[in-house]
């Protein structure tokens, strides 16, 4: 005799329902109509962030925090380092520190742009200056988070952007 798990209808509505949720992150990421056979092939997508801090302690921590809430986080300890790892089309949001050693945050935004990288930028500081918000939006950054206490703001920003989309994902 051969046992077989059995499953409630209860529980089988509860697995569909979260399959069409992934299904529709999908749809609303990737701007997909729900035929599409992309879906059949991947239903589930991790979001990819990449962290820029020359602090070693604040990137692990935040790669715990977002790594912990589903994210997919490669980190880097300086501009120069993402500059020379980075191509079009891998990441979706990018979070980087303002003020560091060999290059600031705001020129390594203006050097992704002038690559052509324009997944949402999200300029953390914990030091921030009277012309901070002007000059982040000249380089096309989305936000500016003032650290330490980044956790639930950063999370929901970097959530936000990737649901905005980028001009090339449309």
């Amino acid at each position: 005799m051969r046992c077989v798990p059995v499953r409630s209808r209860i529980e089988l509505d509860q697995a569909t329902r979260a399959q069409i949720r992934s299904n529709w992150f999908v749809y609303e990421r990737y701007h997909l109509k729900p035929h599409d056979d992309f879906l059949m092939a991947s239903s589930t997508i991790t979001p990819v962030v990449y962290v820029v801090d020359d602090d070693t302690d604040v990137l692990g921590s935040l790669r715990f925090l977002l790594e912990t809430d589903g994210f997919d986080v490669r980190t880097f300890r300086s501009g120069v380092a993402l500059l020379n790892a980075i191509s079009t089309g891998e990441v979706d949001c990018l979070v980087i520190d303002y003020k560091m050693a060999t290059m600031s945050g705001l020129d390594l935004a203006e050097r992704l742009r002038d690559r052509e990288i324009d997944a949402p930028i999200i300029l953390i500081t914990g030091y921030p200056d009277a012309n901070i918000l002007e000059k982040a939006a000249a380089a096309g950054i989305h936000h500016v988070l003032l650290k330490p206490h980044l956790e639930e703001s950063l999370v929901s920003r970097i959530r936000g952007a990737i649901q905005e989309g980028h001009p090339a994902r449309r």
